[in-house]
């Protein structure tokens, strides 16, 4: 298995493999995002759910509460201190059967203590990625809408996979908003 470079992310871009695509890094007054050296930068769309602490329930990922979340539109999202948000990327991915990324938070929002976490796109998911973003501090932290959040790294298995998300039918498939813990029934 190998990462890909650029060459080979623009290739499969053209494929529909990422949408929209930025076939450059774009990096001037803005957290950067596009095509880097051996991966792509994505960005975080302007929709948010916001952990709310109030509810005083159990956060449990197998019978998850949706009124543990505010929503929230906008450029910019404010998140707690010691908290997180999820949010959804503006890019749709759609991960060819040979493929698996690995994804890792921009230096950017690390340094600043906001950590994302986002489980590998497995061969043949698609669909929009729904991003855990962290606020690690004790002040409240901002994120920005239609920047970049997180790098993807592609790697490329020397063949295709025998079962695919696709082929299982993956909870998560060709999700088109912020989804929250589910389990399949």
């Amino acid at each position: 298995m190998g990462v890909m470079n650029d060459k080979w992310i623009k290739m499969m871009a053209k494929k529909g493999m990422i949408e929209p695509f930025q076939d450059k890094q774009v990096a001037k007054g803005v957290i950067s995002s596009g095509v880097s050296s051996y991966g792509y930068d994505m960005r975080i769309s302007d929709e948010f759910k916001i952990f709310n602490p109030a509810s005083k329930t159990i956060v449990d990922p197998k019978n998850f509460d949706i009124s543990h979340f505010i929503d929230y539109k906008g450029k910019e999202c404010i998140i707690p201190p010691n908290s997180y948000v999820l949010a959804k990327s503006v890019e749709y991915f759609r991960i060819p059967r040979d493929i698996v990324t690995i994804t890792f938070s921009k230096s950017t929002y690390a340094r600043s203590g906001i950590f994302m976490n986002i489980t590998p796109f497995e061969p043949e998911w698609e669909g929009f990625v729904t991003i855990s973003i962290s606020n690690l501090t004790p002040l409240p932290a901002k994120l920005y809408a239609n920047e970049g959040i997180a790098q993807v790294l592609f790697l490329k298995a020397e063949e295709p996979c025998e079962v695919s998300y696709a082929d299982k039918k993956g909870k998560y498939q060709a999700q088109k908003k912020i989804t929250i813990a589910k389990i399949k029934k």
